[in-house]
Order: structure tokens, then C-alpha cells, then sequence
């Protein structure tokens, strides 16, 4: 008897070893997603502590839509225009010094194809509902995100183009930093948007000059689609070249959100102060402006400068939306019809769920009313969790619906 409970002691001590390791190897394997102990022979690669950060691809989980991830180095840059620059905006200085950690960064905008597959979610969360499936209980609040409204009139949207492979544009930056929740949620992996300064880093990808090629508007056109190729349509991503980090469409395409509010001051505040990414960000607190980036195929070759910045504004961008409260994930007015979003991955990522959240939420006390009147009394947009059981939840989703027809 005494050797039986030995053996079992002893078989359940190897069960629980190896179940620790199964599951540390599995944390790891998540913990290293772009990241290699080796060297790379080639490719671009970042080196770091933790080994070498490389280029990876992921298929969004309960899809067959791929992105790609590109890593960039640290170090310092200044931001902003010299004073001097031919067309420097007011608000583009005084220039600022910037350390920078390494980080990941979208290859191309989000496109479409990406896109959709978050307002997917709309539809989703309403038959979840439905069934009464997935409910939102206290404990998983914190992986609650909104899904955009179906739209009201797509020709706002696409009446510059609709394909696939396009970046996605007109939604508003609260609808941005969500998709990045919902992809974070889905892939176990933290995204979210740049900030100004991190945008702004990847954009220049080293260089100095006006342009991440140079400082000639004239060579613009092998870069980016702008004003000046577009026949005012939207293009495909990755058609041009790329920066020297191999990051496409920087320039011109479709302008980016950043996590950014736009100050009339420029860069003034941060005059002299010893700057790094997490200090060099303008958190905004009122609606708009906030800063986009990069120009898009609607703006001239000056708007799609390196240091060049503009700002929203929701009264004039969401003009012809017919709606009350005007919607919070969505613009019908250009210049908004050429704003889109690129993701950001931190090699550091936060440490508390409260610290991700700060780069997803809603940071205006209007938008979060806009968001609960829309979804609460009119039942337009939708709220639900993401994780990494979703995709089997939508699967059982649909037999439930096809079995009630």
C-alpha cells in the first residue's frame, strides 16, 4: 500500500513538472513572437536583450487575413521642422531630442480586409446577445470592447475605393484605438496605436530630411500616393517603395491616427526637457483636434513630409452624418474619407491591465455618452469581450442560427 501511494505521489510530481513546462514553454512561445535567440543571416533585425527582433506575419485568428509586423531600432531623433525648412508648418517645432525603445511596426496601414473583420463584431455581439451567449459579467469588463455601428451610408466611405488591400479610412480615433483592443484581445498580443513621436521616428527611419528619401517633393512619387498620382482614388498598400526601415506608405496613402491631441504650441512644452517615448506623448482630454499623420492620396506633397501634422475635427468631418449623437466611430467629410491607421507593438509592453487600457479607451467623457446613448437607446453599434475563445464562441454563433431558421 505504501509503495502504491509513493508511485502515485511520484507519477502526479512528474504530471505536475511536466505540466509546468508544457505550459512555460507555451508562455514563452507567446512571449517571443518576433523575437529570435540566432542571429539572422538576413532580413532586417533589431538587436536586444532579449535576442534579435525580426519581421513576423500573424493570420488574425478566426480569419484568413494576414499582417505583417516590421522591427525598428532604438535610439534618439529629433522631431519636428527646423525653423528654416522651405514650408515648415507653425505648429511643426520648436524641435525636440527623443529616446526611443525598439518596437514593431505595421508593414502597411490596416487595410480593409483587416478592418472589417472587427466590424464584424457588430453583427456578432447583437446574435451573442440574441442568444444570450458570452454575457459581459463584472470580471470580464476588462477585455469589453465596442464594435463601429454599421454604416449608415457606405458611398461616404468608399467612394474613393473599396478594395481589400486598401487602408481603411473614416473611422474616428476612438474606433482605431478599439480595433487594437479587439486585436490585442483575439492574438494575446499588445497593440496599439503610435504616439506622435513613435510615428514620427518610423516614418524618418533614420534620416533627417524632409522626406525619408531626401528632400526633393519631385522623387515623392515613387514613395507615395498624394495628390499629385492618385486621380483622388485610393490605391493598394505596398505599391511604392518602402522607407529604408521597410515600412510602406508613410508618406501620402492614407494619413494615420496617432494617440496624440493636437497643441497649438507645437512641441513647446517639451522645449529642454530630457524626452523618451512614454514622456513624449500630448495626451489629449477634449474631443478634437488630435494629430494625424503622414498626408494621405487627397493632400498635397507638403502635407506628406515627415514632420508634417494636422489635426481632426469632428464638426466639420462628420458634416453630412445624419445621425444625433453624431457617430463616435465613424467620419463622413474629407478630409476624414483619407484617414486610416497603422498598429504599434512595444518591445516593453505595460505591466497592468489598467496601463493597456489608457491606450484603448474612450478619454472623453463625451464620447464615452456618444458610445452608451448609440449603443443603449438607439442600438446602433454593439459591446462585447474579445479573447482567445472568441473565434470558437462566433463559430457556435452560427450553428445556433442556422439551427433556429
Amino acid at each position: 500500500m505504501k509503495a502504491r501511494k509513493h508511485f502515485h505521489k511520484l507519477l502526479f510530481a512528474v504530471v505536475a513538472i511536466f505540466l509546468a513546462g508544457s505550459l512555460a514553454a507555451a508562455a514563452d512561445k507567446e512571449q517571443t513572437l518576433g523575437i529570435v535567440s540566432e542571429k539572422p543571416s538576413e532580413g532586417p533585425f533589431v538587436e536586444t536583450e532579449q535576442g534579435f527582433m525580426v519581421p513576423y506575419q500573424v493570420t488574425i485568428p478566426g480569419t484568413d487575413v494576414t499582417f505583417e509586423m516590421i522591427p525598428c531600432p532604438g535610439g534618439k531623433f529629433t522631431m519636428g521642422s527646423p525653423e528654416d525648412e522651405n514650408g515648415r508648418n507653425e505648429d511643426e517645432g520648436p524641435q525636440v531630442e527623443i529616446e526611443m525603445q525598439p518596437f514593431w511596426f505595421g508593414k502597411t496601414e490596416v487595410t480593409w480586409k483587416e478592418y472589417k473583420a472587427y466590424m464584424a463584431m457588430h453583427d456578432v455581439f447583437k446574435g451573442f446577445t440574441s442568444f444570450q451567449m458570452r454575457e459581459i459579467t463584472e470580471d470580464k469588463e476588462v477585455d469589453a470592447i465596442t464594435a463601429p455601428s454599421n454604416l449608415y451610408d457606405p458611398s461616404f466611405t468608399f467612394k474613393a475605393g473599396k478594395g481589400p488591400d486598401q487602408p481603411a479610412v473614416t473611422m474616428t480615433q476612438y474606433a482605431a484605438k478599439q480595433y487594437t483592443k479587439w486585436l490585442s484581445g483575439l492574438t494575446g498580443t499588445f497593440y496599439r496605436l503610435p504616439s506622435e513621436a513613435e510615428w514620427e521616428y518610423a516614418c524618418r527611419a533614420g534620416t533627417t530630411t524632409a522626406y525619408s528619401f531626401g528632400d526633393d517633393p519631385k522623387q515623392l512619387g515613387e514613395y507615395a500616393w498624394f495628390k499629385g498620382n492618385s486621380d483622388g482614388k485610393r490605391q493598394d498598400v505596398a505599391q511604392k517603395k518602402p522607407n529604408p526601415w521597410g515600412l510602406y506608405d508613410m508618406h501620402g496613402s492614407a494619413a494615420e491616427w496617432v494617440l496624440d491631441g493636437l497643441s497649438e504650441d507645437g512641441y513647446a512644452d517639451w522645449e529642454g526637457k530630457q524626452l523618451t517615448a512614454a514622456t513624449a506623448v500630448n495626451w489629449p482630454t477634449e474631443v478634437y483636434p488630435r494629430v494625424v499623420r503622414g498626408g494621405s492620396w487627397e493632400m498635397s506633397a507638403k502635407a506628406c513630409r515627415s514632420a508634417a501634422r494636422f489635426g481632426s475635427e469632428d464638426e466639420e468631418w462628420k458634416e453630412e452624418d445624419p445621425n444625433f449623437p453624431l457617430s463616435p466611430w465613424w467620419y463622413t467629410s474629407s478630409p476624414a474619407t483619407g484617414v486610416g491607421m497603422r498598429v504599434f507593438r512595444p518591445l516593453q509592453v505595460p505591466a497592468s491591465a489598467e496601463e493597456k487600457e489608457k491606450y484603448w479607451k474612450a478619454d472623453n467623457e463625451d464620447v464615452i455618452a456618444d458610445v452608451d446613448i448609440r449603443i443603449n437607446a438607439e442600438g446602433r453599434g454593439a459591446r462585447g469581450f474579445v479573447d482567445k475563445d472568441l473565434p470558437a464562441a462566433i463559430d457556435e454563433l452560427k450553428v445556433r442560427q442556422k439551427n433556429r431558421k
